[in-house]
């Protein structure tokens, strides 16, 4: 009777750390996508950090970093102004700052890098 019990506790112990496996693989990944980190604001943000970082290791320089932070200011404004239009991003507007956004990622990767 004991063995019986033993083996149930710990065919029992076996389901229940599969369930909460199961539960945190199911979980984590759409964690991980969802909330603000696709969001313009976010990547505007993380491309500042990014220039930041890149004048603090000596990466970009004085002329560069302002050509940036104008690229920067310049995507800011028109996010802005999608804003404010009529309330919220459209999808043709999304897609014009998303653009704008990779334009300037490549130029944040292009001065610390070259």
């Amino acid at each position: 009777m004991k063995e019986v019990d033993d083996m149930l506790h710990r065919l029992s112990s076996v389901v229940l750390a599969s369930t909460l496996a199961a539960v945190t693989l199911l979980t984590v990944p759409a964690l991980s996508f969802a909330g603000p980190r696709h969001t313009p604001g976010w990547r505007t943000h993380h491309q500042q950090a990014r220039i930041y970082q890149g004048v603090r290791q000596g990466q970009i320089g004085p002329r560069e970093y302002r050509h940036l932070e104008r690229q920067q200011w310049r995507t800011n404004r028109m996010r802005h102004r999608f804003r404010h239009n009529d309330g919220s991003i459209g999808p043709r507007e999304r897609a014009r700052l998303q653009h704008r956004l990779n334009h300037t990622s490549r130029s944040i990767y292009r001065a610390r890098h070259n």
